[in-house]
């Protein structure tokens, strides 16, 4: 996995968490979608192999404020990787899609760079497992400083007053990481993609 170098003023938002079916892909076609909206042209790199992120660009409306994409999880014999991966000059925000399963050697490279690291978590034991395994991943083996600021959870698909979300709440409390938002259990979020 090949990163593109880093530039100064790029903001590098990582949507990251092995546990498939979490969220990544709708959550980082919100934050391009919202990029776009105010008036920057964002890109978004997809290294899922399913390409969600990519096909939700290709049926996004033309008319639509502009996002590029990158589909990362793409090889190519005709390019050299560094330049299917290439983020183009004019771009201040790259959403990275990553995919689930992702090994140590590519957890270190998904995230350098990183401005911001977004962990997105479900509501259950299953995926209350998976975060904390990815988190200490991500502290121990891509070496990210809690002091940086730039590791975040989102809670998602919550639904309040259940003892799922008690629980999970008091998980994402005990790491001392940032719970920058929590998405209730709703269909809005789903129809904020799509349109």
């Amino acid at each position: 996995m090949l990163i593109t170098p880093s530039r100064d003023k790029l903001n590098r938002i990582v949507v990251l968490n092995p546990k498939g079916g979490c969220g990544k892909s709708t959550l980082a076609t919100n934050i391009a979608a919202c990029y776009a909206r105010r008036g920057t042209q964002p890109t978004v790199m997809d290294y899922d192999p399913q390409g969600s992120t990519i096909a939700w660009l290709n049926r996004r409306p033309a008319e639509l404020p502009s996002i590029h994409g990158i589909a990362a999880y793409k090889k190519s014999m005709q390019a050299t990787r560094s330049w299917q991966l290439r983020v183009p000059d004019n771009t201040l925000n790259l959403i990275v899609d990553s995919p689930a399963s992702i090994t140590h050697d590519d957890l270190g490279e998904l995230t350098r760079d990183a401005s911001s690291i977004l962990v997105p978590v479900l509501p259950s034991a299953l995926d209350i497992d998976a975060a904390s395994k990815c988190i200490a991943d991500l502290l121990l083996v891509a070496k990210v400083d809690r002091r940086d600021r730039k590791l975040a959870v989102v809670a998602n698909r919550t639904r309040k007053n259940t003892k799922s979300f008690g629980k999970l709440m008091r998980f994402l409390d005990s790491l001392g990481i940032p719970i920058i938002a929590v998405l209730l259990d709703s269909q809005n979020f789903v129809h904020a993609a799509e349109q």
